[in-house]
């Protein structure tokens, strides 16, 4: 099937289109044009590398999720000024194992990802034979909180979303 070749990940050739325009702040049709060349090409090389392609179960949880994210980065990014900002400040660093439900890896790649754009926590080791993310906190007074708050905004929704 040489079509299912072209649009093996229909979502990232969908991404990388809109990105682009998006970056050229513009509809022309040569943009346009161009857009859908790298949206076509660029999965279709990089096949090897992308591993099977996520399928969206439920669209409008991953809008929503967009926003919790979002919502979730401009939030961090105040408490992490504060922090950095106020002299007597004495963040508590900790390390905190997020055990996974998740077994997709684009999923499991996804809520990395989206751990580590939120200000103040980064994800450092995904272990996939102990189904579990290492998250570096930079203010942290309770793991298990902080584990569980990872699970219930980002995980839970990425298992839906993905199945």
């Amino acid at each position: 099937m040489p079509g299912k070749k072209w649009l093996s990940h229909p979502l990232l050739s969908l991404l990388l289109a809109a990105v682009w325009l998006l970056l050229q702040q513009s509809l022309a049709l040569p943009q346009l044009i161009v857009a859908a060349l790298l949206g076509l090409l660029l999965p279709r090389l990089l096949q090897g590398f992308l591993g099977p392609a996520l399928r969206l179960r439920k669209p409008g949880l991953a809008l929503r999720l967009v926003f919790i994210v979002l919502w979730d980065i401009l939030v961090s990014n105040l408490v992490v000024a504060r922090l950095v900002l106020s002299p007597g400040a004495r963040p508590q660093p900790a390390w905190v194992p997020v055990p996974l439900a998740l077994r997709q890896p684009g999923a499991i790649s996804l809520m990395a990802s989206i751990i580590t754009m939120t200000p103040g926590t980064v994800s450092c080791v995904v272990d996939e034979e102990a189904h579990e993310i290492l998250v570096h906190a930079l203010d942290c007074d309770d793991p298990l909180a902080l584990a569980a708050q990872i699970k219930a905004r980002y995980e839970r929704p990425l298992l839906e979303i993905f199945g």
